[in-house]
């Protein structure tokens, strides 16, 4: 690793893209309610050191809550809105200098050092995933580099993934899942004997905006 996110590999590992493993996620909305949401919000926000201060021009959301409501009985659903780390992602497609990129084990990031700030893959991104920074920063993490004119997103909490591997828990997840209680799973989709494909082997799960082809990384249950 060269920086939090930004990965060398050989040729001869690029090669064998049938080995790598594709992380993703789970998430259960049955189990969720909106304290849940804030919850993942919260630890997503002290995990990399974004907020979004009363007045501030900068709207960074790495995770969005959303609320579904039935209009016939009113019954409102909760879910967390993240980057999809799509296997196609658009951003990735539109961005002119190559600072959005997807690594070969299917993370979607953004070089800091390349981003000029065009804002197109926002535009792109079917999700509203990403955010603009408007203001100066101070105070960044180590894990989470981040820059005055340059687009950010969830980043699957890569620098749990490189120093863990599939034993590796996002701070969304970890937040959630206490005790027997579990209702994010975090795993290697290609593995079909990982927890997250055995669950959704046996129960199926759905992709938002399936429609467009982008085959997300996040899946969803109870939608």
């Amino acid at each position: 690793m060269i920086a939090p996110g930004v990965m060398l590999y050989q040729t001869s590992q690029a090669s064998s893209s049938s080995k790598q493993p594709r992380w993703g996620l789970l998430i259960d909305t049955n189990m969720l309610n909106e304290s849940d949401i804030d919850a993942c919000v919260s630890a997503c926000q002290r995990e990399h050191g974004w907020s979004s201060a009363p007045g501030s021009k900068t709207d960074a959301q790495w995770i969005r809550k959303v609320k579904l409501t039935d209009p016939e009985s009113g019954h409102a659903r909760f879910l967390p809105m993240m980057c999809q780390h799509c296997e196609d992602p658009p951003c990735v497609d539109v961005c002119p200098t190559g600072a959005s990129f997807k690594r070969q084990d299917g993370i979607v990031l953004v070089n800091k050092h390349t981003c000029i700030g065009c804002r197109y893959c926002m535009m792109a991104c079917p999700y509203k995933a990403r955010s603009f920074i408007h203001e100066t920063l101070q105070d960044q993490l180590a894990v989470a580099p981040r820059g005055k004119g340059t687009v950010e997103s969830c980043t699957l909490c890569v620098h749990r993934i490189d120093r863990d591997g599939a034993n590796a828990e996002p701070a969304c997840a970890e937040a959630i899942n206490q005790g027997d209680r579990k209702a994010i799973w975090f795993g290697d989709l290609h593995d079909p004997q990982s927890e997250i494909s055995q669950r959704l082997q046996a129960l199926g799960a759905i992709k938002l905006r399936a429609d467009m082809g982008l085959n997300p990384g996040v899946r969803y249950q109870g939608l």
